[in-house]
Protein backbone atom coordinates (compact mmCIF):
# COMPACT_ATOMS: atom_id res chain seq x y z
CA UNK A 1 0.00 0.00 0.00
CA UNK A 2 1.31 3.44 -0.91
CA UNK A 3 0.18 6.32 1.11
CA UNK A 4 0.46 10.21 0.16
CA UNK A 5 0.09 12.30 2.93
CA UNK A 6 0.50 16.04 3.56
CA UNK A 7 -0.44 18.76 5.80
CA UNK A 8 -1.99 22.03 3.52
CA UNK A 9 -0.04 24.19 4.80
CA UNK A 10 3.00 25.89 4.28
CA UNK A 11 4.19 26.75 7.62
CA UNK A 12 7.20 25.04 9.01
CA UNK A 13 5.89 24.68 12.29
CA UNK A 14 2.49 23.40 10.94
CA UNK A 15 0.49 21.60 13.38
CA UNK A 16 -1.11 19.86 10.33
CA UNK A 17 2.41 18.01 9.80
CA UNK A 18 2.52 17.11 13.35
CA UNK A 19 -1.04 15.50 13.28
CA UNK A 20 -0.37 13.58 9.28
CA UNK A 21 2.78 12.56 10.61
CA UNK A 22 1.07 10.95 13.64
CA UNK A 23 -1.14 9.61 11.60
CA UNK A 24 1.26 7.54 8.89
CA UNK A 25 2.81 6.65 11.96
CA UNK A 26 -0.07 4.80 13.55
CA UNK A 27 -0.71 3.67 9.89
CA UNK A 28 2.51 1.82 9.56
CA UNK A 29 2.76 0.43 13.20
CA UNK A 30 -1.03 -0.95 13.52
CA UNK A 31 -2.19 -1.79 9.98
CA UNK A 32 1.05 -1.96 7.27
CA UNK A 33 4.05 -2.19 8.50
CA UNK A 34 5.31 -2.93 5.10
CA UNK A 35 3.00 0.55 3.71
CA UNK A 36 5.56 2.92 1.79
CA UNK A 37 4.47 6.22 3.06
CA UNK A 38 5.39 9.75 1.62
CA UNK A 39 4.79 12.87 3.25
CA UNK A 40 5.00 15.63 0.97
CA UNK A 41 6.12 19.14 1.92
CA UNK A 42 4.06 22.20 0.29
CA UNK A 43 7.10 24.26 -0.02
CA UNK A 44 8.34 22.51 -2.38
CA UNK A 45 5.81 23.06 -4.94
CA UNK A 46 5.79 26.24 -4.96
CA UNK A 47 5.04 27.63 -8.29
CA UNK A 48 3.19 31.08 -9.76
CA UNK A 49 0.09 32.16 -8.38
CA UNK A 50 -2.79 30.00 -10.88
CA UNK A 51 -4.40 32.50 -13.11
CA UNK A 52 -5.41 31.58 -17.32
CA UNK A 53 -3.06 33.99 -18.32
CA UNK A 54 -0.19 32.43 -16.85
CA UNK A 55 -1.34 29.50 -17.94
CA UNK A 56 -1.79 30.47 -21.62
CA UNK A 57 1.48 31.69 -21.82
CA UNK A 58 3.98 29.22 -20.51
CA UNK A 59 1.40 26.34 -19.30
CA UNK A 60 1.19 23.97 -16.55
CA UNK A 61 4.19 23.98 -14.03
CA UNK A 62 5.89 20.89 -13.82
CA UNK A 63 5.57 20.71 -10.03
CA UNK A 64 2.22 20.44 -10.55
CA UNK A 65 2.39 18.00 -13.01
CA UNK A 66 4.59 16.26 -10.10
CA UNK A 67 2.30 16.57 -7.43
CA UNK A 68 -1.10 15.22 -9.88
CA UNK A 69 1.18 12.53 -10.51
CA UNK A 70 1.91 11.66 -6.80
CA UNK A 71 -1.12 11.11 -6.07
CA UNK A 72 -2.15 9.37 -9.15
CA UNK A 73 0.12 6.78 -7.95
CA UNK A 74 -0.80 6.49 -4.43
CA UNK A 75 -3.18 4.40 -3.28
CA UNK A 76 -4.41 6.35 -0.70
CA UNK A 77 -3.96 9.88 0.55
CA UNK A 78 -4.31 11.70 4.00
CA UNK A 79 -4.60 15.50 4.02
CA UNK A 80 -4.67 17.48 7.17
CA UNK A 81 -6.13 21.17 6.59
CA UNK A 82 -4.86 24.11 7.78
CA UNK A 83 -7.56 26.70 7.62
CA UNK A 84 -7.01 30.46 7.08
CA UNK A 85 -9.84 32.91 7.43
CA UNK A 86 -12.08 29.97 7.05
CA UNK A 87 -10.75 28.57 4.31
CA UNK A 88 -7.91 26.47 2.56
CA UNK A 89 -4.55 28.10 2.98
CA UNK A 90 -3.12 29.90 -0.49
CA UNK A 91 -0.19 27.62 -0.23
CA UNK A 92 -2.66 23.99 -0.72
CA UNK A 93 -5.24 26.38 -2.86
CA UNK A 94 -2.65 27.21 -5.50
CA UNK A 95 -0.69 24.11 -5.70
CA UNK A 96 -4.38 22.37 -6.05
CA UNK A 97 -5.73 24.92 -8.46
CA UNK A 98 -2.64 24.14 -10.86
CA UNK A 99 -3.24 20.73 -10.68
CA UNK A 100 -6.65 21.00 -11.52
CA UNK A 101 -6.09 22.03 -14.48
CA UNK A 102 -3.97 19.10 -15.60
CA UNK A 103 -7.44 17.43 -14.99
CA UNK A 104 -10.55 18.20 -12.56
CA UNK A 105 -10.38 15.30 -10.72
CA UNK A 106 -7.35 15.78 -8.79
CA UNK A 107 -7.65 13.14 -6.54
CA UNK A 108 -8.48 10.28 -9.28
CA UNK A 109 -10.64 7.97 -7.10
CA UNK A 110 -8.38 7.70 -4.38
CA UNK A 111 -9.78 6.89 -1.08
CA UNK A 112 -9.05 10.07 1.31
CA UNK A 113 -9.05 10.71 5.05
CA UNK A 114 -9.24 14.59 5.75
CA UNK A 115 -8.11 16.06 9.12
CA UNK A 116 -8.37 19.79 10.22
CA UNK A 117 -6.14 21.11 12.89
CA UNK A 118 -5.87 24.17 14.86
CA UNK A 119 -5.20 25.95 18.35
CA UNK A 120 -8.59 27.25 19.17
CA UNK A 121 -11.75 25.51 19.68
CA UNK A 122 -13.26 25.62 16.50
CA UNK A 123 -10.46 22.58 14.77
CA UNK A 124 -10.66 24.69 11.59
CA UNK A 125 -14.17 23.22 10.48
CA UNK A 126 -14.66 25.93 7.94
CA UNK A 127 -12.63 24.46 5.58
CA UNK A 128 -12.87 20.76 6.80
CA UNK A 129 -16.42 21.40 5.33
CA UNK A 130 -15.75 23.21 2.46
CA UNK A 131 -13.14 20.12 1.59
CA UNK A 132 -15.48 17.38 2.43
CA UNK A 133 -18.50 18.94 0.36
CA UNK A 134 -15.89 19.56 -2.66
CA UNK A 135 -14.00 16.19 -2.56
CA UNK A 136 -17.19 14.51 -5.32
CA UNK A 137 -16.05 17.10 -7.69
CA UNK A 138 -12.45 16.59 -7.49
CA UNK A 139 -12.83 12.68 -7.19
CA UNK A 140 -11.91 12.13 -3.84
CA UNK A 141 -13.27 8.98 -2.26
CA UNK A 142 -13.79 10.71 1.05
CA UNK A 143 -14.02 7.74 3.20
CA UNK A 144 -13.95 9.94 6.71
CA UNK A 145 -13.07 12.94 8.14
CA UNK A 146 -12.56 14.70 11.21
CA UNK A 147 -11.29 17.76 13.29
CA UNK A 148 -8.81 18.28 15.95
CA UNK A 149 -9.72 21.54 17.82
CA UNK A 150 -7.72 22.78 20.73
CA UNK A 151 -4.27 21.21 19.34
CA UNK A 152 -2.10 22.33 22.02
CA UNK A 153 -4.83 20.71 24.99
CA UNK A 154 -5.03 17.20 22.79
CA UNK A 155 -1.67 16.47 20.91
CA UNK A 156 1.66 15.62 22.89
CA UNK A 157 4.12 17.58 20.43
CA UNK A 158 6.89 16.01 22.52
CA UNK A 159 5.80 12.55 21.81
CA UNK A 160 3.95 13.09 18.84
CA UNK A 161 0.63 11.79 19.22
CA UNK A 162 -2.77 12.41 20.37
CA UNK A 163 -3.41 12.56 23.98
CA UNK A 164 -7.12 12.92 23.65
CA UNK A 165 -8.51 9.47 24.07
CA UNK A 166 -11.50 10.27 21.50
CA UNK A 167 -9.45 11.75 18.87
CA UNK A 168 -6.78 8.65 18.67
CA UNK A 169 -9.68 6.82 18.17
CA UNK A 170 -11.13 8.91 15.38
CA UNK A 171 -7.61 8.33 13.79
CA UNK A 172 -7.69 4.62 13.75
CA UNK A 173 -11.29 4.63 12.46
CA UNK A 174 -10.56 6.89 9.52
CA UNK A 175 -6.72 4.92 8.94
CA UNK A 176 -8.95 1.51 9.07
CA UNK A 177 -11.46 3.52 6.12
CA UNK A 178 -8.70 3.80 3.60
CA UNK A 179 -6.79 0.32 4.49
Amino acid sequence: MKILAFAASNSKNSINKQIVTHATNVYKSEFDQNADIEILNLNDYEMPIYSIDREIEGGIPAKAQEFYDKIGESDAIIISFAEYNYSFTSAYKNVFDWASRIKMKVYQSKPVLHISGSIGPGGAAGVLKSANDSAPHFAADLKASFSVSSFGEKFDTDKGEFKDADLAAKLREGLKAIA
